[in-house]
């Protein structure tokens, strides 16, 4: 037994105690433990890592094809909205020819139309028709007048 204690506490303390005094002081003292390394396993790490960037592009792919689709078919649609419009205007312009005048005026004449004579009105107090009944006249209009001829055309020496 080490004489670490000293002489009046060693005199006074029975020999078990004494033991387990000296274990006590023994215990007490403070002494450097090594340090243990422990090292995180490498694999689960890498694996994560591998599959955050095999996510990361087939996400990146997955994005840049679904645009890329998108823009096929903004293309798309927008060569049929030129093509609506083109067929739009020309049934517009088609429209515009069957409505002209001088088109529905042959026309009628084709249907043996005439133009219609001065108007008759009935007058609703009276009860009397007002105004002459005249035939409708026979001879078809003129519906390719000769074209006017520009002022100062027809004179001899005339300034151009």
């Amino acid at each position: 037994m080490s004489s670490s204690a000293p002489a009046s506490v060693r005199s006074r303390l029975s020999f078990p105690a004494r033991g387990l005094a000296e274990a006590a002081v023994q215990r007490a003292r403070l002494t450097v433990v090594p340090r243990r390394r422990t090292r995180a396993p490498k694999v689960p790490f890498v694996t994560l890592v591998s599959l955050l960037l095999l996510a990361g592009v087939v996400g990146l792919l997955l994005f840049n094809t679904s645009m890329q689709q998108a823009a096929f078919t903004t293309t798309a649609l927008q060569d049929q909205a030129t093509t609506l419009a083109a067929r739009q205007a020309a049934l517009e312009s088609d429209i515009e020819e069957l409505r002209d005048p001088q088109r529905l005026a042959e026309a009628a004449q084709e249907a043996g139309m005439v133009p219609s004579g001065p108007p008759q009105f009935l007058d609703l107090g009276t009860g009397r028709v007002v105004g002459a009944a005249e035939a409708a006249a026979a001879d078809p209009l003129d519906l390719n007048p000769d074209t006017p001829v520009r002022p100062g055309a027809g004179r001899a020496g005339g300034n151009r």
